[in-house]
C-alpha cells in the first residue's frame, strides 16, 4: 500500500512515529502556537466539542501558515490532530508542573475516564474530519507511585498527565476504544481519511 505524502501540522513524535508505522510519507509542520492561552475552552462547552474545534482550529493556523512559506508545496495535504483526556466533563490537558500533574493523577486515580482524539484533514480545498473515543480505566494509585512517576518527567507535555506507551501504561487496568488513539493518533481513522481525501496511491504493475 501506498500513501500520498502530507503534511503533519503537530510537533508530537508519537503521531509522528504512528504515521512512519503507517508508511505514509509525510513532513513535520513547525507550525507557531498561537498567543496566550495553550487552546482555551470556550464558556459552556462540550469536551467534545472542544476536542473537534481545537483539531479543525490547528488545521486553519497550519493553512495559513503553509500559505506564507515560499517553500512549501500548497497542494499537499495537512493532517491535523487534537487528543484531550476528560473525566466527566472535566479536562485535563497537559500539566503546567509537577504540582498539577499529581493533580491530574490524583483526579484519575482508580476511576474510568474517556481519551478523544479528534482529526482534521485538509486536501485540495476539502476538510474532512474524524474522532476517536476510548475508556481508560486506572488503578488506584499511591502517593509513592505518583510521585515517582512525576519525578520521571513523563506526564509533562502530555494530556492528562500520562503517557500510555510509557511508564503510565503500568497504571492502565482496562481499555476500551483505540490504542492508538489513546496514543494520539487513531491509526484507523487516519487511514479512513486519507482514503475519503483519495490520497491512498494507486499501485501498477
Amino acid at each position: 500500500m501506498q500513501f500520498v505524502p502530507i503534511y503533519l501540522a503537530s510537533a508530537s513524535p508519537r503521531r509522528h512515529d504512528l504515521l512512519v508505522s503507517m508508511q505514509v510519507p509525510h513532513e513535520v509542520l513547525a507550525v507557531p502556537s498561537p498567543p496566550g492561552e495553550d487552546e482555551p475552552r470556550l464558556a459552556d462547552e462540550r469536551a467534545l466539542d472542544y476536542v473537534r474545534r481545537t483539531a479543525r482550529d490547528k488545521l486553519l493556523r497550519a493553512l495559513q501558515w503553509r500559505a506564507a512559506q515560499p517553500g512549501l508545496d500548497p497542494q499537499r495535504a495537512i493532517l491535523a490532530a487534537d487528543t484531550t483526556v476528560c473525566l466527566d466533563e472535566d479536562i485535563f490537558g497537559k500539566p503546567a508542573d509537577q504540582d498539577d500533574a499529581r493533580r491530574i493523577l490524583r483526579a484519575l486515580s482508580g476511576r474510568t475516564h474517556k481519551v478523544m482524539t479528534a482529526l482534521c484533514l485538509g486536501a485540495r480545498g476539502n476538510e474532512y474530519d474524524s474522532i476517536s473515543i476510548s475508556e481508560v480505566s486506572f488503578k488506584t494509585l499511591s502517593e509513592r507511585e505518583i510521585e515517582r512517576y512525576c519525578a520521571s518527567g513523563e506526564p509533562m507535555g502530555k494530556a492528562g498527565a500520562y503517557g500510555i506507551q510509557g511508564l503510565g501504561g503500568m497504571f492502565v487496568r482496562h481499555i476500551s476504544g483505540s490504542y492508538t488513539g489513546i496514543m494520539g493518533l487513531p491509526v484507523h481513522e487516519t487511514y479512513h481519511l486519507l482514503q475519503l481525501a483519495d490520497l491512498v496511491a494507486v499501485q501498477t504493475a
